[in-house]
Order: C-alpha cells, then structure tokens, then sequence
C-alpha cells in the first residue's frame, strides 16, 4: 500500500511540474529557445546552456549576424597574381668552344606578387589596387572556386591608387555597391581577400575613423580620404573587400600601418564612392575625369580662425579664388568657408576632397558657404584641369603621334632618373619626323619637365605656333635634344 502511494505521489509531481513549466511559458509569452554550446575550458571540452539571441542591427542594440554578409561577399572576391618577366642567360661550353660564347637568353619570370580584387559586375570587370599590379607583365586572377583567368588591364589611376581589370567570362558572382557616405563610427564591417596567399579569408571589426589622410601620395591632384578600420588586414588584402553587415561594398582595402608590417590594428580602405567614380571613368574615358573649383585654400581650425578673426571654426577656408575658374563665375569669394557640398557636411580637407571627387568637368554642385557669418549657397559649374568644362577621352595617339607610359622601377633604377615617360609606340607626327623613337624617355619639352602623362599631355596643350625643344634618353642612356617646329 505504501509502494502504491509514493508511486501516486510521484506521478502527480512530475505532472505538477510539467504544468508549472508550461503556465510558466503561457505568462511569460515568450518563446526561449536552449541550444547547447561547445565552449573551451582548459584542456577540456564542456557542454553549457545558451540561448540563442536573434540577429538585429545596431540600431536595434540585438547581436549582429555577420554570417550572410560573408557569404554573399566571399564568392566576388578574387586572388590577384602578378607576374614581372626578365631574361635568363646561360652560356652553352658546345658553343663557346666554337663560337666564341655566345650567351643564350630565355624568358622566365623574374619576380611575382599577390594581392586581392572585387568582381563589380557578372562580365568581368574587376577593381583592385594599383599598386598590386603596378609593372606586371602578366596578371592572373583566380576566382573563389578555383578558375584561373589570364586579366586584361583596363585602366588604372595612381592618385586613387584604384585599378580596374577585366577577364572573360559570363555570370560571374560580384559584390555589389553600398554608400561609403552612410557609413558611421562603430560601424561592423568584414575584409575579404587573400592575405598571405591564404584564400577567400573574411576578418571583422568596426569603422574606427573617416576621411584619413595619411599624407602617403602627394601627386598632382591626389585623392586620400580613407575608411579606417581595425577588421585584420595583411600583406594580400590589398584590393579586398571591404563590406557592411549586408555584404554591400564600402571599400577597397588598401594599406595598413604597422610597425612590423603586418596587421596592429590600424587598416585603412579606399571609400566605395570614391573608386565607384573612377572605375566609371575608366570604362567610360580612359582616365580619371576630375572636376575643379579654381581656388587655393586649406583647412580652417580654431587656431586659424583666431588668426584670421572670423566665428566658423571648421570648414574650407579659401584663400584665394582663381580668376575665370568655376569658383569665381560661381560668385565665391576670399575669405569664404566651404562646409558643405551637395548636402554632405566637409570639415576637413579629406572630406572636401572625397565629395568634390565625386563629380565631373561640367557638373554642377551646390556649395553651402559662409560668407561674414551669414549662410549661404552656391551653384558651381565644375571645370577640367584645363579651365572648360568637358570632359577628356584618353587618346591613344595624340598630335605628336607617340604613345607613352611612367618609368618602371627597374628603368628608373637603371637610368638613374626620378622623371620622365617611355615612348611605347610612335605613329607618324612631329616626334616621328624629328627622330624620336620607341623606348626613348621624355624628359623636358622647352622649360617643363615631364614627370607623367598629365604634364605631357598639358605641355601639348599649351603648344601654339612655336619652336619646341625636347630633352631625351636614348635605349642606350645618352642625352639626346630634338627640336621642331608646331608651325611647319
């Protein structure tokens, strides 16, 4: 009798304890969910309790999944391999014995490198960093599931450090487009690329700064407003991706700074707008269309601003307004502050840079200024380089009938010259017919010297009716002069 009341007495327990738990669950309204966990403790595995938390944004304040951002960016990120060739000379005893040693010579590789790059659309096209393929005689591109593709370069730009390449193929996986100016502080962002030849690898962190310039390219025109990051990026990530918890580009990944070369904490990315305009150009014109204000200025802080005694303390301040520039038709004037540009708030000269880099020759911008305290705006026409507002079309072959490309490192190191450009193809024109040659190096046209494309470029536009007077190397090093006339 007792065994049969302690087993009743049981069985009503157990049932109690169920309806608890379940009344429990009906107050509560909630539905938790226990998962287990592996979590490493010692040299030991147990199992612990977690519940699970649903994915929210940062605006929600719930944990943030970054699992479907990685998947949609992974398969768009590429493996970028350069590849330099040189000439390898053996001496053969058989012909040295009879013919005096002649040396033997074959093309091998001479030096390779590695890096990262984006695939932007399902044809091919792809960004990475200039600097990774900069003097590559060949480039391959190996694609998340293994394919290798020999790339084309389609055009490159220095001052971005942007490079855009294009392989053959169709319905290629590509990362698409985010808004690099909605990006904020605190920000959670993945790198994708290859770092140290390891594969499709996608590190995390967060936007740690905006508009960075590290002062690292100080060219003409030069363009540096970098995203800062502490997501881990090493040598190979270069022309990685970048991405927002949505797996939307945001950036390029580009350098780091580091103490020992490898990843301290400090990462910085090309902004996605920023190489979203100058892969655009590339395809569209061949080079980087860059619109311009015509005034000098610089950045206005406190202590600037005490000197100069006015009440703004932050914008651009311009000191000078060029005359016949946009700035100027536009109604600008010494003395004003710029502190916004279609909208967006610049403060700094990173900012200003970044959104002025935004637009074309014949654009038109709506500045916000002030001007004696008082707000005011601006509608500006924006020009070229050359004081009109179209826009320029590489061009092959110009009217000097040369084609012409930066010294690599090895003909700097081997001329020993800090300037010039290589003729790489000559048609006939005024070079042809005062002797010039393919492989001669630009050096001084009359009284400007040519560091780049742009200045011979500029120098040709500047040309009239006159005598010219050309500076060159030849092949074999000597300083050679050409002169002609443009009137003949």
């Amino acid at each position: 009798m007792n065994v049969r009341k302690s087993i009743i007495t049981l069985v009503l327990g157990v049932a109690g304890g169920f309806g608890a738990f379940f009344v429990a669950e009906t107050i509560s309204g909630k539905d938790t969910k226990i998962q287990p966990r592996h979590e490493l403790v010692g040299p030991g595995i147990k199992q612990v309790a977690y519940v699970q938390e649903v994915p929210g944004s940062p605006e929600e304040g719930g944990r943030i999944d970054l699992r479907m951002a990685a998947k949609k960016a992974v398969p768009g990120v590429v493996h970028v391999k350069t590849i330099q060739m040189g000439r390898e000379y053996a001496n053969n005893p058989f012909l040295s014995y009879f013919f005096g040693g002649n040396m033997q010579g074959r093309e091998v590789p001479l030096t390779t490198g590695y890096g990262s790059g984006v695939i932007i659309s399902e044809d091919g096209y792809i960004i990475t960093n200039n600097h990774v393929i900069k003097d590559a005689d060949k480039i391959v591109v190996v694609t998340n599931d293994k394919k290798e593709y020999e790339a084309q370069l389609a055009g490159q730009d220095p001052n971005t450090d942007i490079a855009l390449l294009k392989i053959e193929g169709t319905g290629l996986p590509y990362v698409e487009y985010g808004n690099s100016d909605d990006v904020v502080l605190g920000e959670w962002v993945l790198a994708v690329g290859n770092p140290y030849n390891l594969t499709s690898t996608v590190t995390a962190g967060i936007i740690s700064a905006k508009a960075r310039d590290l002062g690292m390219n100080r060219g003409q025109m030069s363009l540096e407003s970098f995203l800062q990051t502490d997501a881990a990026i090493n040598p190979g990530n270069s022309g990685g991706a970048l991405v927002n918890v949505k797996g939307e580009l945001v950036g390029i990944n580009t350098l780091i700074q580091s103490p020992t070369g490898a990843y301290s904490g400090y990462a910085f990315a090309i902004p996605v707008n920023i190489a979203r305009k100058v892969v655009n150009d590339l395809k569209d014109y061949g080079k980087v269309q860059r619109g311009v204000l015509g005034i000098r200025m610089g950045e206005l802080t406190p202590v600037l601003a005490e000197e100069l005694g006015i009440r703004e303390n932050a914008g651009i301040y311009v000191g000078e307004v060029m005359s016949g520039g946009a700035a100027q038709k536009a109604g600008m004037k010494e003395g004003d502050v710029i502190q916004g540009i279609n909208g967006q708030e610049v403060k700094t000269t990173p900012e200003f840079y970044e959104q002025l880099g935004k637009f074309h020759p014949g654009s038109q911008i709506r500045l916000k200024i002030k001007r004696d305290g008082e707000e005011k705006f601006l509608d500006v026409v924006l020009q070229n380089s050359y004081g009109d507002t179209s826009v320029e079309k590489e061009e092959e072959f110009g009217v000097l009938g040369v084609k012409v490309v930066p010294l690599s490192k090895q003909e700097r190191v081997r001329y020993r010259l800090n300037k010039g450009v290589k003729i790489t193809d000559i048609r006939n024109g005024k070079f042809k017919s005062a002797g010039l040659q393919k492989g001669y190096i630009l050096l001084k046209i009359n009284d400007t010297v040519i560091y780049d494309q742009d200045d011979l470029k500029r120098v040709v536009h500047s040309l009239e009716n006159e005598g010219v007077f050309v500076t060159a190397v030849s092949p074999r090093g000597r300083v050679e002069y050409f002169a002609f006339s443009m009137s003949d």
